[in-house]
C-alpha cells in the first residue's frame, strides 16, 4: 500500500480556526453596522433597495464561510483519526521509506537509489552520525533504474566501523556534466507508533519516520 504525501493537518486546523474566528468577528460587526443604518436612515430617502440587497449577500457569504471552515475543522479530525489508524495498521511490518539514512546492524547495512538516466560518474559516501565520512566508493552502478547498494561496514581505512545508524550521499553525474537527484529508500521494520507530537510518527531501527516518506508497506511473511 503506498502512502501519498499530505499537507499538515494541523496546520489546516490552525488556520481554519483562525480564519472561522476573523470571520465571526466580521459577521457581527456587519449585523451591527446593518442594524444600526436601518434604525438610522432617513425615512425620506431610504436605502437603495440594491444597495440592501447587496449588503444581504454579503451577510449570507460571510455566513456561509463560517460553515465552511466550521466543516473544515471536522474534516482535519477525522483526517488525524484516520492517519492514527493507519499508522497503528503498519505495526510489525517492513517498509519502503524514502530516506539516505539506515542503521548498521550484523556488518551490513542497505540502500537503494534510483537514478532517472544513467550517470557517466556516480560518487557514494556512507557518512556516521556525527556527519563524518567514512566510507566512499565510485564503482556503483551508474545505470539508469533503481539499485541496491550493501555496505559492509568497513571504512575506507579498513576498520570495521560499529553498529549504528548511519547516512548515504549519492552524487551522479549526467552525461551533459550537471549532477542528477537521485531518490534513495529504505527497508526498514515498523516497531513502534509515537503519538507524542502533533501527528503520529513510526518507529523504525533508525528512529522515528513521518508517514509522508513511507512509499509502500510489505508484509514480512
Amino acid at each position: 500500500m503506498t502512502v501519498t504525501s499530505v499537507t499538515d493537518p494541523t496546520a489546516a486546523q490552525s488556520q481554519a480556526t483562525g480564519d472561522r474566528t476573523r470571520l465571526s468577528d466580521n459577521y457581527d460587526t456587519f449585523l451591527v453596522l446593518l442594524t444600526s443604518q436601518l434604525q438610522n436612515q432617513d425615512p425620506l430617502a431610504p436605502m437603495d433597495s440594491t444597495q440592501f440587497t447587496q449588503q444581504l449577500v454579503q451577510f449570507s457569504q460571510v455566513e456561509q464561510q463560517i460553515r465552511t471552515n466550521e466543516q473544515l475543522e471536522g474534516l482535519v479530525t477525522q483526517y488525524q483519526a484516520a492517519s492514527a489508524g493507519a499508522a497503528l495498521s503498519y505495526l510489525g511490518k517492513d517498509a519502503i521509506i524514502q530516506s539516505n539514512t539506515t542503521t548498521l546492524a550484523g556488518g551490513q547495512a542497505n540502500w537503494a537509489y534510483r537514478l532517472p538516466t544513467s550517470a557517466t560518474s556516480l560518487t557514494i559516501n556512507v557518512k556516521d552520525s556525527s556527519g563524518r565520512t567514512v566510507y566512499t566508493t565510485d564503482t556503483a552502478v551508474r545505470s539508469a533504474g533503481e539499485h541496491l547498494f550493501t555496505w559492509d561496514g568497513k571504512t575506507s581505512a579498513g576498520a570495521s566501523a560499529p553498529n549504528g545508524v548511519y547516512t548515504i550521499e549519492v552524487k551522479p553525474t549526467g552525461a551533459d556534466g550537471n549532477a542528477m537527484t537521485p531518490t534513495v529508500t529504505v527497508r526498514e521494520t515498523i516497531m513502534g507508533v509515537d503519538f507524542s507530537g502533533t501527528s503520529p510518527v513510526v518507529i523504525t531501527p533508525s528512529g522515528t519516520r513521518g508517514l509522508d516518506t513511507i512509499r509502500s508497506v510489505l508484509d514480512r511473511n
